[in-house]
Order: structure tokens, then C-alpha cells, then sequence
């Protein structure tokens, strides 16, 4: 791991006494039942400690429904460590769930595909690479005699356009989709579906984002998900060019049968809570861990404040890299992507590890 750890105590911990630890444990629960049933997780992160599936089981087995009690159990199950990386900040981002009108077919308002998984693809942990892959490489395509080549990139897929299961807007909405890593679509005589993730091709993850801020397109401090949007919409073929430049692709399976009140199952394999949720890098963190996060954010409003929140580690990303990275959920909608698109900030990182596990 790239960082120091640093013990801490709880009551050093600013905000600590103030947050909602019953919310934090309602979301912890829903990881704790994967871990304790060892179920397979969408994407495989560091398997869990003997000790944080012993804490699973142990809050399963609780009866707790007093904040009061939720604060002693995490007190009295873990130990809280500071994450400081190699450069000294954590850093936070924010992502949600799009909401967006889709179509079956291909029509003249819904013209881009949103792809199913392929069978030729194939996923391994990133540890697990093929002999001669890339690092970071998680995923290849299984050729007709059984050997494993790396997959093709964005602009060849997008270029043959196999297997689409709903149609949107442009690709604009398709890349967006992608980066989230799920999205709600509503069809035209009003019945939704939910698209879930159904893997990757595996090829690194590029920020567009950074590009235009680097390039001085868009100033740092005026990157926002609606200035990011109307850069690519303003020359469709320069912004579809830029968005290539990103080689990773994202394949979807369509869910009918969903709640809309419960977030995207993510890749825990356990549905997101927003404001609850974030997504680590997974191949440094178990999921299921919780994490306090201690920043001044643009979390609720336009106005920076102070954002103190017991979070549990239930999904991760391709552009989520480092010991000390966050991102965190926001929910669903226009209004939660407002709000995660103005996430870009340093912010401490704090693991909360079972006692009895050794940083």
C-alpha cells in the first residue's frame, strides 16, 4: 500500500458523535450478509479478513435499533486508522445513478446503443492477469481455440455495435451510463428498467475530464458534470473523439424487475445506499469496511461544508486508483448528479479495521 497508516482514537475524530451511526450500520448489514455467505462479489476486490467476516456475522446476530447502540458497535468492533498517501490528501469524487429516456429500438431520438456483455468476454481479478497482459488489465476475449487476447478498445466496439439491448439519446448519454456504472431508463409508455453492470474491457481507464482541464478547456475550477456535458454536445465529433480517447467500455444487462427505492446493486454484489456508499480501490480495500470521510464538500447545496459521514466501502471503479480515494454515492437523478458532478476535493480518509486486524 502506497500510504502510511496513522491509529487514531474515536473521540479524535471530528463530527464523530454527531452522525447517524444507525444509518452506517443499516448499510454495513447489507454487506455483512455477503460476507458472511462469502457470496460472489460482481467485481472481486481484496477477499475480506477472518476478522471482518467474524464482525459480519456479529452484527447480523445483534438486535440493534438505538443510534446510541450502533455508535458502541462500531466503537467496540474496530479501530480507526488515518490513510495518509504518498502525497499527503486523500481524494474525494462523487458519482450517482442517470435517470434517462431509452427506447428498445433505434429511432431518430434514441440512436445509440447501450451494449450487452459479449460472449467472448472474459474477467479475472486484477492479480490474476494472463501471462504477457498488461498490468491492469482485467478482463480479455476467449478466441475459438480457448487462448485469451486483450479485448478491443471503445472505438472498435463502438464502431461494430454488437448485441444492443435499449437504445438512448446520443453518446454522450451512453458514456455518462458507462462512467456511473448503472443508470435507470425509462421507456416511451412509461415502464422503467434498471441497466446494471455486466462487466468491462478490462482496458485502462482515461478521464476526459482531466483532459479538458489539463488542456485548458475547462479551468479546474469550473469542471462540473453540466460544463463536461456541453463541452462534448458543443462539436459532436470533437466530443466523440475526446470520449474514445477513454479505451475502457462498460457492458449493461437490462433489470426489469427492480425497487427504485434501493440503489444499483454495485460491485459488492449489495445495493448502494446514497450518502452511505463509496466506492474504493479494490485492489488495496475488502469491501464491506467502513471508512469516515472528513471534507468540505458541496455535498448538500453549492456552498462547501462540512461532509463527516461513516461510509461503508460497497463498490468500486476503473478511475478509483490509490489507498487514500474515495468515491462517493449520491443517489439517482438529475439532482444527485449535480451534486456527485461537483465532487472533486481533498478530503481525510479514515479505515475503520475489525480489532484484531493488523493494518
Amino acid at each position: 500500500m502506497r500510504a502510511r497508516i496513522e491509529t487514531l482514537r474515536f473521540e479524535s475524530l471530528a463530527g464523530w458523535n454527531d452522525d447517524d451511526h444507525l444509518a452506517a450500520l443499516r448499510a454495513f448489514e447489507r454487506s455483512a450478509r455477503t460476507l458472511a455467505t462469502g457470496r460472489h462479489s460482481a467485481r472481486p476486490a481484496q477477499p475480506p479478513s477472518p476478522e471482518l467476516i467474524a464482525t459480519a456475522r456479529a452484527a447480523l446476530d445483534a438486535t440493534l435499533s438505538a443510534e446510541r447502540d450502533a455508535r458502541q458497535f462500531f466503537e467496540a468492533r474496530f479501530r480507526p486508522f488515518r490513510v495518509i498517501p504518498e502525497d499527503g490528501a486523500g481524494f474525494l469524487t462523487g458519482y450517482y445513478e442517470p435517470c434517462v429516456r431509452a427506447s428498445m429500438v433505434e429511432t431518430e431520438e434514441f440512436r445509440w446503443p447501450i451494449l450487452a456483455r459479449p460472449a467472448d468476454l472474459v474477467s479475472f481479478a486484477p492479480d490474476a492477469a494472463p501471462a504477457g497482459f498488461p498490468n491492469g488489465v482485467t478482463c480479455a476475449r476467449r478466441l475459438g481455440d480457448g487462448s485469451l487476447v486483450p479485448y478491443a478498445d471503445r472505438t472498435q466496439i463502438e464502431t461494430e455495435r454488437l448485441d444492443p439491448i435499449v437504445w438512448v439519446r446520443d453518446a454522450v448519454e451512453a458514456f455518462l451510463i458507462q462512467v456511473q456504472g448503472s443508470a435507470q431508463v425509462e421507456f416511451p409508455k412509461g415502464r422503467r428498467a434498471r441497466l446494471a453492470y455486466d462487466g468491462r474491457n478490462g482496458l485502462p481507464y482515461t478521464s476526459i475530464g482531466r483532459i479538458l482541464i489539463d488542456t485548458g478547456e475547462i479551468a479546474e475550477s469550473a469542471m462540473s458534470l453540466s460544463s463536461l456535458k456541453a463541452w462534448l454536445r458543443g462539436d459532436g465529433e470533437r466530443g466523440l473523439k475526446l470520449m474514445r480517447r477513454n479505451r475502457s467500455f462498460v457492458f449493461f444487462k437490462l433489470v426489469g424487475d427492480f425497487d427504485p427505492e434501493l440503489g444499483p446493486v454495485a460491485g459488492a454484489g449489495v445495493a448502494l445506499t446514497p450518502l452511505r456508499s463509496i466506492a474504493v480501490d479494490r485492489t488495496i480495500w475488502a469491501y464491506g469496511l467502513p471508512f469516515w470521510i472528513d471534507a468540505e464538500l458541496p455535498w448538500a447545496d453549492e456552498t462547501p461544508r462540512a461532509f463527516r459521514r461513516l461510509m461503508i466501502a460497497q463498490d468500486t471503479g476503473s478511475a478509483i486508483v490509490g489507498p487514500a480515494r474515495a468515491d462517493l454515492y449520491f443517489g439517482s437523478g438529475e439532482a444527485a448528479g449535480a451534486r456527485a458532478g461537483a465532487i472533486r476535493r481533498n478530503g481525510e480518509v479514515v479505515v475503520l479495521l475489525p480489532r484484531g486486524d493488523q493494518p
